[in-house]
């Protein structure tokens, strides 16, 4: 840090110290000052508790509780000189502990904390304030279960900033302030800088982070939505086999569909299931040509009355306009396909009408084809 020296028109270096070397203390002193004035870090936070020992089972007290804005829970952990090794695995217990706080508790130890350090104001009152008068009924701590980290220190360990950041692509906000103190005559002067993000960059870094989480929740939801998919087939093909072979050449698969062809080239029948409806389908879709597709639907569609007829029911004629693809389908709603309930009853439906429409069909799709030819 330098001072500006207007006369001489120069700079003149402040020396840095330590704050050991100036006798300052842990709990004393930096927690003091960071309790007294919280906007240090940059942003309004509301310290609601100090030594904080309400954890079960346990002696351990984390150094200053705070919220912010976003009605989350702050654990703030302060070291003078330097951070020792453990303090991110200690940060973590105490905002593992934080998680399960209920909005009651919340107001109890802040409300002990203004009987010990400012008595006479209310803790539903002064919350309310700090929310801008939200209604206070409407405010809701740990909703996602995650807790904010700040640390305070004149020096950060290779191995807390780099646990920090790498603790960031899980979701957890974690911060680092280096805070360092000056000496100029007999005056002491402290700077509180953030490097763990940078600052410039914060924004940046936590948007980041967050898509790596959503990919990696999505990742684990895709894995599970395919397990359900590949078991439900493999069900599926063996009960369907003994009502027909249509689908005798097929496998299983991680799809929500299946498919297998009839007696017209890029004419498949697919079977679908869905987390709201299973089907079975005619799909005339894959001919060279979006005409060629419409042309094999309105021959179909001129038999309507009888395909229906021998089918038993109405189907869903789709001519699917502005697309290549044409589709006549029959579906059993309401089902889902994750549902384990359900399945069993999808089951049942694709067995019975593939084999239905596959028969009516067949006769027709064979005249097709020879007219085509």
């Amino acid at each position: 840090m330098y001072q500006i020296d207007k006369n001489q028109n120069n700079i003149l270096s402040i020396k840095e110290a330590t704050f050991a070397s100036l006798h300052y203390k842990e709990r004393e002193n930096l927690q003091e000052w960071i309790a007294k004035n919280p906007n240090i870090f940059g942003e309004d936070l509301l310290i609601i508790q100090k030594e904080f020992d309400w954890f079960s089972d346990t002696r351990e007290r984390l150094d200053l509780l705070a919220i912010d804005k976003e009605w989350n829970l702050v654990v703030i952990e302060n070291k003078l000189d330097d951070t020792w090794r453990d303090v991110v695995w200690q940060a973590l217990k105490y905002a593992s502990y934080c998680s399960t706080l209920r909005k009651d508790q919340v107001i109890a130890m802040y409300q002990e904390y203004l009987n010990k350090y400012e008595k006479w104001k209310e803790a539903r009152k002064m919350l309310e304030d700090f929310f801008d008068s939200e209604d206070f009924d409407e405010i809701e701590f740990n909703k996602s279960q995650s807790q904010r980290i700040i640390f305070v220190a004149a020096k950060h360990r290779k191995e807390v900033t780099s646990t920090a950041l790498w603790l960031m692509n899980f979701g957890l906000r974690m911060q680092c302030f280096k805070a360092t103190i000056y000496v100029q005559w007999d005056q002491h002067l402290l700077t509180v800088e953030q490097i763990i993000p940078v600052k410039e960059a914060e924004d940046y870094i936590i948007s980041m982070a967050n898509k790596q989480q959503e990919e990696v929740i999505q990742k684990s939801s895709d894995k599970k939505r395919h397990s359900i998919r590949k078991s439900f087939w493999e069900k599926l093909l063996p009960a369907l086999n003994k009502k027909t072979d249509l689908f005798s050449n097929v496998n299983s698969t991680t799809d929500h569909w299946i498919s297998a062809w009839s007696w017209i080239s890029g004419v498949p029948y697919s079977l679908v299931a869905t987390r709201s409806y299973v089907a079975i389908e005619l799909y005339p879709g894959h001919r060279p040509t979006a005409e060629e597709n419409r042309i094999i639907f309105d021959k179909l569609y001129a038999h309507k009355e009888e395909i229906e007829k021998e089918f038993w029911h109405q189907l869903n004629w789709d001519p699917l306009e502005g697309k290549k693809a044409t589709r006549i389908s029959y579906a059993l709603e309401w089902v889902s396909i994750f549902n384990e309930e359900d399945r069993q009853k999808m089951i049942d439906f694709l067995c019975t009408y593939t084999a239905k429409l596959y028969t009516v069909m067949d006769p027709y799709l064979m005249k097709i084809r020879k007219e085509i030819k």
